[in-house]
């Protein structure tokens, strides 16, 4: 035994001579990604003198999009998106930090949303609710917020469909996650569990294991799911809903993996920032067009609203009502078109659309998630 640990067996030669080509092409990419970061510095030098912005989202989709194409394998296609943010996301760096406020503490899903979106080089603004993700990025204290939007299990967030009427910020981008939900202890076992405690969106997409596995324990809301997580690391009665990245931050065991209902179950993330500081992405050849409308009330008020859109050919990907809460029935309709205003066609339908509304609010204009 002590021999063979002495000596351990001889790596071939193949294998050496396969790990130096790529230590090599390590090299090489090394070299070459320090070149396009000189080049994007030189970008944000110009971009200074013009006062333009850093982040330009359609300007990366583009980028993207065409790497796609061009990418002969053996590398999957999907893996370009994930490397090629984080190469942007450094090269960014270098010019000005990117200020990103999301709903905390640190290991929640926005959080990883956001990291997605942007890539890793990024500063991040942990916010104690979806209100304060909104304030803070109106406020300036941060260039961009992500917020929650709709989820495939549970529809749409209301919170943040309720405060786009009022806010100052509009859509400029969008990401979605895939949710995988683990009950996560400081105990590894089911035992003497007092409370669950997650977002109200987390313990409604886990409602069928809960109510197997757990029928007779308390379902406790509060403001995030990594908020969950930190309370249940300092209380062994209480069990999280959380990702397995906020079990590693808090120091709990995974009791229970994949806890989720569904097991497709994906959130949509909107990406925020104030118009006056941004301004709104150019066409990219694959883009979205939110909006909040309302109309009077009144028969066939709704179909007349719907009628430009197809007169013009313009696609609806989304329509969702939300109460107007003014105690006269009436409905505010959040409706995501296929387009871009610069689009002839868009912009007609968007004209028309706007006559037939007692309320017409255009939350943004965004290239579509790019995996």
């Amino acid at each position: 035994m002590a021999d063979s640990q002495a000596n351990p067996p001889a790596i071939p030669e193949e294998l050496l001579a396969l790990r130096q080509q790529i230590d090599t092409l390590d090299r090489d990419l090394l070299a070459l990604l320090n070149q396009r970061a000189a080049l994007a510095l030189a970008v944000g030098e110009i971009k200074k003198k013009e006062g333009s912005v850093v982040f330009r989202p359609e300007r990366e989709a583009q980028v993207i999009d065409g790497l796609k194409t061009l990418n002969p394998g053996p590398l999957k296609t999907e893996s370009i998106a994930p490397i090629w943010r984080e190469v942007m996301s450094a090269c960014r760096a270098l010019e000005t930090p990117t200020r990103v406020a999301f709903l905390g503490p640190a290991g929640t899903f926005s959080e990883e949303a956001a990291l997605g979106f942007f890539g890793a080089s990024i500063v991040r603004v942990p916010c104690a609710s979806i209100d304060d993700v909104f304030r803070t990025t109106a406020a300036g204290a941060a260039d961009f917020g992500v917020v929650p939007v709709e989820n495939s299990t549970e529809g749409v967030v209301a919170r943040s469909l309720d405060i786009f009427l009022t806010t100052p910020l509009f859509i400029i981008g969008e990401t979605s996650l895939f949710v995988r939900h683990n009950l996560l202890r400081k105990e590894n076992h089911l035992d003497g569990i007092e409370a669950v405690v997650a977002h109200p969106q987390a313990l409604a997409q886990c409602h069928g294991w809960l109510s197997a596995h757990l029928p007779q324990v308390e379902r406790r809301p509060v403001s995030s799911n990594a908020e969950g997580a930190r309370l249940a690391g300092l209380d062994p009665k209480l069990a999280a809903i959380a990702s397995a990245r906020a079990g590693s931050e808090y120091g709990l065991h995974l009791v229970a993996p994949a806890i989720q209902d569904d097991t497709h179950n994906r959130t949509r993330f909107a990406i925020i920032t104030d118009p006056h500081r941004h301004p709104t992405p150019r066409a990219s050849g694959h883009d979205c067009t939110s909006l909040v409308v309302s109309v009077t009330n009144r028969p066939g008020a709704v179909h007349d609203m719907l009628v430009p859109l197809k007169q013009h050919g313009v696609s609806m990907t989304r329509f969702e009502s939300r109460p107007a809460r003014s105690g006269q029935w009436e409905y505010y309709f959040y409706i995501d078109l296929q387009g871009h205003p610069d689009d002839p066609q868009v912009a007609t339908a968007l004209r028309e659309l706007r006559g037939a509304c007692a309320y017409f609010k255009v939350l943004g204009t965004y290239p579509l998630d790019v995996h």
